[in-house]
């Protein structure tokens, strides 16, 4: 018999368990050819995981070991808040070449995708049902339902995709303590994860979603204080593609002994990493207009 192995890690924060879910990968892993793999790239590594934060917002919340910086999280949150969602592209304009989804399209405006119709680019589908919306509105009724859920996959159109959602769903439940403060506990499922090239942006970016976004709107509708519980975040394939392998070696795995989980994360509440982060905010919103203006596929809308 031949299985994937199916793997389980736990941290009090994101940095933290996120450091060991690349730990177990790269203990635990097998090796695996991928769609995506160039003449000569070793195979990748590749494991069912399963990653829980015991506490989402608790510091140190921001790993130095990922692909990216500061601003780039800064980026992916507002991404993942609809900043992007004009870039998806004319699916039946072979000349489009912008994404074909945003996840954030796909929880707000969900069986909805654009296409060109005699020259005028609109939004077309079966239906057009804003997710976000009506699970904020669910879990501020009945706070302990298990009917909260929202979901990526269009199977009419992602069977044949390209590069179908990774996202496929979240689900939402909340307990209350003896205070009367609801706790927003979250499960994510991804079918595919690059652990190194994405899932701490990924992680990083639905905490932020789930605070800023759902539990803010839940929050404000149920007139009582929401706060963030334990995220559990379950990957079908979790992978280091063989081309990073070396890169995650050199930059995580052989520091491990010389170093302390101090030294290889940041504390998100430091006045100089929020510097970073909030002026960053600008800069995207600029390389978004630049984008908008420049792009021969920009329908305007």
């Amino acid at each position: 018999m031949e299985s994937i192995p199916v793997l389980h890690v736990q941290g009090a924060s994101l940095a933290e368990a996120y450091e060991r879910a690349l730990c177990a990968l790269h203990a635990h892993g097998i090796p695996f050819k991928t769609q995506y793999d160039r003449p000569g790239d070793p195979p990748s590594l590749d494991a069912t995981m399963n990653i829980t934060v015991e506490d989402p917002l608790a510091e140190p919340m921001i790993h130095k070991a990922f692909p990216g910086g500061i601003e780039d999280l800064r980026e992916y949150v507002m991404e993942l808040q609809g900043a992007k969602d004009h870039w998806v592209k004319n699916m039946n304009d072979p000349k489009d070449t912008r994404w074909e989804y945003t996840y954030h399209g796909r929880l707000a405006t969900y069986g909805q995708w654009r296409e060109l119709r005699d020259g005028v680019s609109m939004d077309v589908g079966p239906v057009n049902v804003n997710q976000i919306e009506q699970v904020i509105e669910k879990l501020a009724k009945v706070p302990y339902t298990r009917q909260a859920q929202m979901i990526t996959w269009m199977p009419w159109m992602d069977l044949d995709c390209y590069d179908p959602p990774c996202l496929q769903s979240l689900w939402y439940r909340v307990l209350v303590d003896a205070e009367g403060v609801w706790w927003l506990n979250c499960n994510i499922r991804f079918r595919s994860n690059d652990a190194w090239g994405a899932n701490f942006m990924n992680m990083f970016g639905f905490i932020l979603f789930n605070r800023d976004v759902v539990a803010a709107g839940i929050a404000e509708r149920a007139a009582r204080p929401v706060r963030l519980a334990r995220m559990n975040w379950h990957a079908d394939s979790f992978h280091i593609y063989g081309k990073d392998i070396a890169s995650a070696q050199q930059r995580l795995f052989d520091r491990l002994g010389q170093t302390t989980l101090e030294d290889r994360t940041y504390r998100f509440s430091d006045p100089m990493i929020q510097e970073i982060y909030q002026e960053a905010e600008a800069a995207v919103r600029e390389k978004i207009r630049v984008f908008d203006g420049s792009s021969p596929n920009h329908s305007g809308c």
